[in-house]
């Protein structure tokens, strides 16, 4: 296997495999990984955010954002508020146990961070999110 072949295999499978430990981590707080990655976004934008910039963040359509953003409202962890500049949109706000439910999902994200990261060396690490990033870009630009 060439090692862009390895390279591929182990970036896709990483992923998965981190979101799906992440999710083992967070089952018992009721919430799916689409909600959990909605309202992770939502608590970390500054400002008003609307349901389709959501639903670009998450990188999901707009229909299934409406879903997720229903059954986190359903939950009583989010609230549609009307835009004061334009009546058609909608802005998603974390409730106030949205906000606790967030701590709570930082919180073990960032202990399942420590004892995954805590194996690499700095160096290393430091180097992997370098090179990570230099192919987002690539993959960002036309």
């Amino acid at each position: 296997m060439s090692v862009e072949d390895r390279f591929s295999a182990a970036l896709h499978n990483t992923a998965r495999m981190w979101r799906l430990a992440l999710d083992r981590r967070l089952r018992d707080l009721g919430v799916s990984q689409a909600g959990w990655v909605s309202i992770a976004y939502i608590a970390k934008t500054q400002g008003p955010l609307s349901q389709g910039e959501l639903a670009n963040l998450v990188q999901v359509e707009a229909a299934t954002m409406v879903s997720t953003i229903d059954r986190l409202e359903k939950a009583g962890l989010v609230l549609r508020v009307a835009s004061e500049s334009d009546r058609r949109v909608k802005h998603v706000v974390l409730t106030p146990a949205g906000e606790v439910l967030y701590g709570k999902v930082r919180a073990r994200a960032d202990e399942m961070r420590r004892d995954i990261l805590g194996h690499i060396e700095p160096e290393k690490l430091a180097m992997t999110a370098d090179i990570l990033e230099n192919i987002q870009a690539l993959i960002e630009t036309p």
